[in-house]
């Protein structure tokens, strides 16, 4: 591998030896060229919220043995294990237990090989009692109260127990947490979304929900840039069709 390239490995995923380096060279250095230099040349995120989001990414697409190795290099990059738990945990209400389980077990393994010992402290912030009306308050904030009253509204009675259980428990017992703040949790569920493909509706209610918690359509864009590399085209401009139908771009001097 060429110097420039071996260095964008390095930059990448930080003292990784892949197969791919000496089995597939020249997909190597395409791609990690590729995923530092021309993609961060085009993202305003700082280091840490780019690992973060690529992380959530890598689990909605399911690349558990890319998460591995880009966890290490998030974890070399200064991200908290507590950083990474709530990462995976955020990834239950919205990828289920049966995707978020695997990455669990990877996140475990690559903690304890960092030293960590488990488990770490806990983030939970609402009671079983009070996450109903925690949730939805949350809820509201981050989803709108007119929207999320709408919702209720327009569900049968059969069904409004779902709306329930978002409140409830999606945001009263996942959102809700501390160790990552609101902001940056839209950011993840956004990416999280992207990656995890045929959520078309939800990436453009989470779009809306970042800019009511004070992402801008800038922000999207350099997520959707920096997750690209790991969820493909398809997906990655899906998600740009859903910001652009939230938020279209400025066609001021054009």
């Amino acid at each position: 591998m060429a110097g420039a390239a071996h260095q964008t490995h390095e930059e990448l995923r930080p003292g990784h030896a892949s197969i791919l380096k000496v089995t597939d060279p020249d997909l190597t250095e395409i791609f990690d060229n590729f995923a530092v230099e021309e993609v961060l040349a085009h993202s305003s995120l700082d280091t840490r919220t780019r690992h973060l989001v690529q992380l959530a990414a890598l689990i909605g697409c399911q690349a558990v043995s890319e998460y591995r190795v880009m966890l290490g290099a998030a974890l070399a990059a200064g991200i908290t294990p507590v950083e990474v738990k709530e990462i995976v945990y955020q990834a239950v209400p919205y990828a289920g237990m049966g995707k978020a389980f695997y990455f669990l077990g990877a996140t475990n393994d690559v903690l304890t090989a960092h030293g960590v010992r488990l488990p770490i402290d806990g983030q939970t912030a609402a009671t079983h009692g009070n996450r109903g009306a925690e949730g939805r308050a949350l809820q509201e904030r981050i989803i709108g109260a007119d929207q999320v009253g709408r919702m209720y509204a327009a569900a049968a009675e059969d069904e409004v127990h779902l709306q329930r259980f978002i409140s409830a428990n999606c945001f009263g017992g996942y959102i809700a947490r501390s160790g990552i703040g609101v902001p940056i949790r839209e950011l993840l569920t956004f990416a999280m979304l992207a990656g995890l493909g045929g959520c078309d509706p939800q990436v453009r209610s989470h779009v809306a929900a970042n800019l009511n918690v004070g992402n801008d359509r800038q922000s999207l864009i350099s997520v959707i840039t920096v997750i690209l590399p790991f969820i493909g085209y398809p997906r990655a401009l899906n998600a740009l069709a859903a910001v652009n139908e939230v938020t279209p771009a400025s066609t001021e001097g054009q």
